[in-house]
C-alpha cells in the first residue's frame, strides 16, 4: 500500500482533538512532521502522537522534501498565509474553513496552488458525512422521479456543538501566537470585521452543503438578505442552479444542535438532522418522503457508524493518493467566498438605508 507522508501545522483544540487523531488512525497516512511556534506545546504533541520531527515554523516543513501533504489548523487570519506557502512549496493542503477571509486572498491560494503543483481541500466535513452522501444519493434520485424541485432551506440555529467532547487536549503556559489582523475585503469597514468573521466561520459550512445538494458549483447568487443589526440573526436567499435556497440563521442556547436542511419537491421532500458537530460516530439523519401514487416515508441509515471529520480527512489521504479530485476542493470553495463577500455587501447596504 502506498503512504503518505504527512504534515501538520498547528496545535489547537481541533488539530489535537480532531485532526491529528483522526489521520494517525487512516491506514496510508504516516505521521512525519510537525510544525509549532510553541515549542513545549509542540514537544508535547510530537511525543504523543509520534511524529519524527518538529519544526518551529511551517516554513521550515515547507522546505522538508519527505513531507508530501500537510494539515493546517491555525487562525483564520493566517491559515490561508500557512496554505499558500505549503502549495506553492508543491505540498498538497487539507485546512479548516473557511479558506480566507476575501475572495482576493483565496485567489492568490489558488494561484501558489497553480504555481507549486500542491492541490488544496477544505475541510467541509458535512458533504463527508454517511448520511449527508445518503440523502444526496436519494436528492438525485428524486430530481428525475419527484417532478420539480421547488425549495431548499436550511436552518443552522446551532447550540452545543461539542457533545461533551471529552478528548484530552495538552496545554502549556506559553503565550498564544499573536495572528495579526487578517485580509478582509477592501470594502469592509473595521467595525464590521468581526460579524463579518463569525458569521463566515459559522454559515460557510450550512451554503457548501446546500450548493453541493443542488449540484450548484459557481452558479449561486445571492438575491436578498435580511439580517438584523447584529450582522448574524436572519435570512439570506439564493439562487442555486435555478433553484430558491435559504439559509436560516440564529445563536440559541440549545443544550443540543439545532441544525436541518431540507429539500421539497413537487411529489416529496428529503430532510437531513445534524447531530452535534464533534459528537463522535454519529451521521445526520435522513428521512424521504416520496408524496404522489406512492405515500411512503424512508429513514435510510448509514452503516457502520461513522464521524464525518474522519471520513474527511480519509477522503484527502485517498485522494492524494489516487490523484482523484477532491469533493471539496480550493477551486469549489472560492464561490462561498464570493457569496459571503456579496452576503455582507447587501447587508451594509440595507443597513444603511434604514
Amino acid at each position: 500500500m502506498a503512504t503518505l507522508k504527512l504534515g501538520y501545522v498547528g496545535c489547537g483544540f481541533m488539530a489535537q482533538g480532531v485532526h491529528i487523531p483522526n489521520f494517525a488512525t487512516i491506514p496510508g497516512a504516516e505521521l512525519v512532521a510537525l510544525a509549532e511556534t510553541r515549542p513545549l506545546l509542540g514537544q508535547k504533541i510530537q511525543r504523543r502522537w509520534g511524529f519524527r520531527k518538529l519544526y518551529a515554523s511551517h516554513l521550515e516543513m515547507a522546505d522538508d522534501r519527505e513531507v508530501e501533504a500537510v494539515g493546517v489548523s491555525a487562525a483564520a487570519s493566517e491559515q490561508s498565509r500557512i496554505a499558500s506557502d505549503l502549495l506553492r512549496a508543491g505540498k498538497h493542503v487539507f485546512m479548516e474553513k473557511p479558506m480566507a477571509l476575501s475572495v482576493a486572498e483565496a485567489e492568490e491560494m489558488l494561484q501558489s496552488s497553480q504555481s507549486g503543483g500542491g492541490r488544496l481541500m477544505v475541510a467541509y466535513m458535512k458533504r463527508y458525512d454517511a448520511g449527508n452522501e445518503i440523502a444526496k444519493r436519494h436528492i438525485d434520485e428524486m430530481r428525475r422521479e419527484a417532478g420539480r424541485l421547488l425549495y431548499a432551506r436550511n436552518h443552522g440555529f446551532c447550540g452545543n456543538w461539542t457533545a461533551g467532547f471529552a478528548e484530552i487536549i495538552e496545554q502549556t503556559d506559553e503565550p498564544r501566537p499573536d495572528p495579526g489582523p487578517g485580509r478582509y475585503p477592501d470594502w469592509l469597514p473595521e467595525d464590521q470585521r468581526g460579524p463579518y468573521y463569525q458569521y463566515l466561520q459559522q454559515y460557510a459550512h450550512n451554503v457548501n452543503l446546500l450548493r453541493w445538494f443542488l449540484d450548484a458549483g459557481d452558479q449561486a447568487t445571492v438575491t436578498s438578505v435580511d439580517l438584523d443589526a447584529d450582522g448574524y440573526t436572519g435570512i439570506v436567499t439564493f439562487d442555486m442552479n435555478g433553484v430558491r435556497a435559504i439559509i436560516e440563521s440564529a445563536s440559541t442556547s440549545h443544550h443540543g444542535w439545532d441544525e436541518h436542511t431540507q429539500l421539497y419537491f413537487q411529489d416529496g421532500w428529503v430532510r437531513v438532522s445534524s447531530p452535534p458537530l464533534l459528537l463522535k460516530n454519529a451521521s445526520v439523519s435522513v428521512e424521504v418522503y416520496r408524496a404522489g401514487n406512492r405515500q411512503e416515508v424512508l429513514n435510510p441509515i448509514a452503516v457502520p457508524y461513522s464521524w464525518s471529520y474522519h471520513r474527511e480527512a480519509q477522503h484527502f489521504v485517498e485522494d492524494v493518493l489516487n490523484g482523484q479530485p477532491f469533493r471539496s476542493s480550493g477551486e469549489d470553495t472560492l464561490t462561498d467566498i464570493h457569496l459571503f463577500e456579496d452576503i455582507y455587501r447587501m447587508h451594509l447596504a440595507a443597513m444603511g438605508a434604514r
